[in-house]
C-alpha cells in the first residue's frame, strides 16, 4: 500500500480513486501516466462478466454512445475491438434504430454515428481487464475495503480513512483523492466533517421505475437487427411509459420498460408483455411475444436525477469527484457511461496541459468536467421535470422555453436528415448544446420537417418478413 516511484514522474506520488466501477477504472487509467494509483473498492471485483452487488442498475439497458466510445478509445486504444470480440454490437445511427419520439417516428437515415451495445457487466469486465491487466502501469486495487472519510483539512485533502473487511482501520495518504464511488457517494458528509463546504444540489424525481428482462432473440433475424425504442411523452396525458429492445451479445435482447408515478411496471413476469403492449405503440410487446424469456424481471426504483454542483464549491485542494458521484441521471438517454468516459479523458488532458498537482489543478478539472455533466443533465431534467411531483414547483419558465425549442427540433428531425444528424451529434455527446444554435440548424427548425410524418415503424421489408416468420 505504500507509494512507489513511478519512472514517468521521477518521484514518489500516489493518487487514490474511491470505487471499483467503470468511472473508477477509467479515472485510474487517466492518472496512471503521471502517478501511481490505488483503487479502493469495498466489494470483490468479479473475474468474469457477472453482476456486482453494488451495481443493481446493471440489469437494465446501457449503451455507449460514440462520443463516449471515442473518449474510452483515447484512454484505452484496444477497448472497442475487445468489446466487439467479446460479443458487443456496434450499432450504426440512425440507420440502426427504430424510434418513436414524442413528435413521431424517426426515419432511419444513413449512418453518421454509432452506439456500442452489450450487457453492462460485459462493459465493466472488458474495461477492468484492460486497465488492471496492463503491466507496470502503477495501478493497484484494494478490494474488501470501505472508505470511512477524507483525511486532511478544509483546505487540503491528504488521503482517506479506511476499514478493511477484517476490521482493521488506517489512514492512507495521497496527493490526490478522486471520488468515483457512484450514486452512493458520501462526499458531502465527509466534506462537512473536515469543516469544508458541501456542494449545492438539485434533485428532479419523476418516480420512474425500470423493469428489465433478458430474452433470446427469435431465430433467423438479420444480424443487423436494430434497436427498438418507444419513448414516453412527458407532456402527454397520464404517466410517462417507455420501452426499448437492445440487441446484445450472444443473440439476446435486453428489454427495459419504464413508467413514472401511477404507471410503473412491476416485477411480475406475466405483466411484463402486457405493459409493453400498452405503450404509445405496441411494437415492443409484439416483438417480445416472438422471443423466449431467459430469466426473471429485475426492477429498479432509485432513478431520481441528482446533481451536486462541485464546480461551484470551494473544495479542498487535491480532491475531485467524477461520474455518478457528481450527477446521476434518469437512464432514459443512456448518458452515464459516456459522461464518465469524457470526464476521465478531460482529466488526462488537463494533466497534460497544466501538469499533475499544479496550483489550482483540481478546481480546473472540476469546472472542465461540468460541461459534460451539464449536457446530460439538461437532457434528463428537461424531460422529467414535466411529470407530476418531480419537483416542488413544477417546471420553470426556462424549462418550458427549452422544451418548446427541443420539441421543434425533434419534430423537424422526424422529416429532416440534416436536423436528425445535428440532434444525434448532441445526443451521442460528440457535440455540445451550442451546436443546436448554429444558423443552419435554426433555419431547418423554422422550416420544419421536409418529409411527411411516418404512420408506422420504419422496419425494412426484410425485417418485417423475418419477425413475422419467427
Amino acid at each position: 500500500m505504500s507509494a512507489r516511484t513511478n519512472s514517468s514522474v521521477g518521484r514518489q506520488r500516489r493518487a487514490i480513486v474511491i470505487g471499483g466501477g467503470l468511472t473508477a477504472m477509467l479515472t485510474a487509467q487517466a492518472l496512471s501516466t503521471r502517478t501511481d494509483v490505488l483503487v479502493i473498492e469495498r466489494d470483490s471485483l468479479p473475474e468474469i462478466p457477472e453482476p456486482r452487488k453494488s451495481l443493481p442498475q446493471a440489469h437494465h439497458v446501457h449503451v455507449l454512445w460514440s462520443g463516449g466510445a471515442e473518449a474510452i478509445a483515447a484512454l484505452l486504444p484496444d477497448v472497442l475491438s475487445d468489446l466487439e470480440s467479446a460479443g458487443a454490437r456496434r450499432i450504426p445511427l440512425t440507420s440502426g434504430m427504430v424510434g418513436l419520439s414524442p413528435a413521431g417516428w424517426f426515419r432511419r437515415w444513413q449512418e453518421s454515428h454509432y452506439a456500442i451495445a452489450c450487457h453492462r457487466d460485459l462493459f465493466d469486465w472488458v474495461i477492468r481487464r484492460q486497465v488492471l491487466g496492463a503491466k507496470d502501469n502503477g495501478i493497484t486495487v484494494m478490494q474488501g475495503t470501505t472508505v470511512l472519510g477524507l483525511a486532511g483539512s478544509a483546505d487540503t485533502v491528504t488521503g482517506v480513512d479506511v476499514r478493511t473487511n477484517d476490521g482493521r482501520q488506517e489512514t492512507l495518504l495521497a496527493d490526490l483523492v478522486v471520488d468515483a464511488s457512484g450514486k452512493g457517494s458520501q462526499t458531502p458528509v465527509w466534506l462537512n466533517r473536515l469543516g469544508a463546504q458541501s456542494p449545492p444540489s438539485r434533485e428532479v424525481d419523476s418516480g420512474l421505475v425500470y423493469a428489465s428482462r433478458l430474452y433470446q432473440a427469435p431465430h433467423g433475424l438479420p444480424e443487423t437487427w436494430p434497436i427498438i425504442n418507444v419513448q414516453a411523452d412527458p407532456r402527454g396525458d397520464g404517466p410517462g411509459q417507455a420501452g426499448v429492445i437492445l440487441p446484445i451479445e450472444d443473440g439476446r435482447w435486453l428489454v427495459t420498460l419504464s413508467g413514472t408515478r401511477g404507471g410503473e411496471p412491476t416485477i411480475d413476469p406475466d405483466a411484463f408483455g402486457n405493459f409493453a403492449l400498452g405503450l404509445r405503440h405496441p411494437i415492443v410487446g409484439e416483438m417480445i411475444k416472438k422471443a423466449d424469456p431467459l430469466g426473471p424481471v429485475h426492477v429498479t426504483r432509485m432513478t431520481a436525477n441528482r446533481r451536486r454542483f462541485y464546480e461551484k464549491t470551494a473544495l479542498p485542494a487535491n480532491f475531485l469527484a467524477l461520474g455518478d458521484a457528481v450527477a446521476a441521471y434518469n437512464p432514459t438517454y443512456g448518458h452515464g457511461m459516456s459522461v464518465a468516459a469524457q470526464s476521465a479523458l478531460t482529466l488526462r488532458n488537463m494533466i497534460d496541459r497544466y501538469g499533475y498537482g499544479s496550483p489550482g489543478f483540481t478546481r480546473r478539472v472540476q469546472k472542465a468536467i461540468a460541461r459534460h455533466v451539464g449536457l446530460a443533465w439538461t437532457f434528463a431534467v428537461g424531460t422529467d421535470v414535466f411529470y407530476d411531483g418531480a419537483t416542488e414547483g413544477g417546471p420553470t419558465l426556462p424549462d418550458r422555453m427549452a422544451a418548446l425549442f427541443v420539441d421543434r427540433l425533434t419534430l423537424t428531425a422526424t422529416g429532416s436528415g440534416r436536423m436528425a444528424r445535428d440532434l444525434t451529434d448532441v445526443m451521442t455527446l460528440q457535440k455540445g448544446p451550442e451546436w443546436l444554435f448554429k444558423p443552419s440548424t435554426l433555419v431547418s427548425a423554422l422550416r420544419g420537417p421536409l418529409k411527411p410524418q411516418l404512420t408506422e415503424p420504419p422496419l425494412s421489408p426484410e425485417e418485417i418478413g423475418a419477425i413475422e416468420s419467427a
